[in-house]
């Protein structure tokens, strides 16, 4: 069964085989909030590396240009990428009421609501204040969904609205938490085949307790069923015992936004920490070895504008030496040319 489980969370997240533009949008929905590469893809549309057969960063970059992809702050407060139609599910999972403003947050919520869409000089000019005193207002404002960013495009000069009158049909209360979590958990499940609670709460960034409870609902509905600790969808139950498990080899240099890392964050972190963890030399990973559809290690170094230091790689495969041409092609082509200074601790 665990063979089957891989094999198809492969499939369903399209490792194995990439995703067109119409399944692009489907798996997109249910990844979202998406996010770009992490470090280096400051100010680029959000990507889901290594699942289309297409360039789905300039893919993105359309769908930002025409609306079809809006910026918020979810999950934990960071910046990610929906679609419009999901805004009152995410709006209800992340909104954060504004329950004791500040004389700030009075100040320029009052300001856009007068005079918006304005940018962040244009509000230092009308209030006197610093850029560094305005940015974590608007964050916070942000996140109470009281204003809108609209980044359509790569430029800094944005304008931010008040947001109902961006999305003056959003319905904030059209559903409870509870509701908007069972919806987005059969996705999660979906993609992943089978998950836990902990790397529901890894991802989305929202009570464990509140996901347990989304998630009996579900099964007390027959919707969800328990399965090996884990669950899955009861249609997935049935499925697997009929599907056959395609044979995987590949290596990916999975990124720490990536959706994969995101659910498994938790774990990762600690996983590979022996491998690394006495270095004599900057060893913060930076990218995760996907492998045949599992995580076998990492690259480690320091991140960098710019080529990161890519000082060691750790892997925890019996036969990792086997794998040694495929995993070092891996990360130089995910590094822009730049190859690791050493493989399990001996410099190449």
């Amino acid at each position: 069964m665990r063979n089957k489980i891989i094999s198809l969370r492969m499939e369903r997240q399209h490792l194995t085989r990439k995703a067109t533009e119409d399944k692009y949008i489907q798996l997109y929905r249910d990844m979202q909030p998406g996010q770009n590469v992490y470090w280096n893809g400051f100010g680029d549309p959000p990507s889901l590396s290594f699942r289309a057969d297409f360039n789905d960063i300039e893919f993105n970059r359309q769908r930002q240009a025409k609306r079809e992809l809006i910026k918020g702050r979810f999950a934990g407060g960071n910046l990610g990428w929906i679609e419009p139609s999901d805004l009152e599910l995410f709006a209800t999972l992340y909104i954060k009421p504004l329950k004791n403003p500040t004389e700030k947050h009075l100040r320029i919520l009052e300001l856009i609501e007068r005079e918006g869409p304005l940018n962040i000089q244009q509000m230092k000019e009308e209030t006197g204040m610093l850029v560094k005193e305005i940015t974590p207002v608007l964050h916070r404002l942000q996140e109470a969904f009281l204003i809108y960013e609209d980044q359509y495009d790569g430029e800094w000069d944005r304008g931010w609205y008040k947001f109902s009158e961006a999305f003056p049909d959003v319905n904030l209360r059209k559903y409870t938490r509870h509701e908007a979590l069972k919806i987005i958990l059969q996705r999660f499940s979906y993609r992943h085949v089978l998950f836990d609670t902990t790397m529901a709460k890894s991802f989305y960034k929202l009570p464990e307790k509140e996901i347990k409870a989304a998630i009996n609902d579900l099964v007390s509905d027959g919707i969800l069923c328990l399965v090996d600790n884990g669950y899955m969808l009861k249609s997935d139950a049935n499925f697997l015992q009929s599907y056959t498990d395609k044979p995987l080899h590949f290596v990916y240099a999975i990124h720490r936004n990536d959706f994969l890392y995101k659910s498994n964050e938790h774990m990762l972190k600690e996983q590979f920490k022996p491998l690394y963890e006495n270095l004599p030399y900057d060893h913060e990973p930076l990218q995760y070895l996907l492998i045949d559809g599992e995580f076998h290690g990492a690259s480690v170094g320091h991140f960098r504008n710019g080529p990161y230091d890519l000082n060691d790689v750790v892997c925890d495969l019996p036969n990792a030496e086997e794998r040694h041409d495929e995993i070092i092609e891996t990360i130089t082509a995910e590094n822009y040319g730049r190859s690791p200074a050493r493989f399990m601790r001996e410099e190449l």
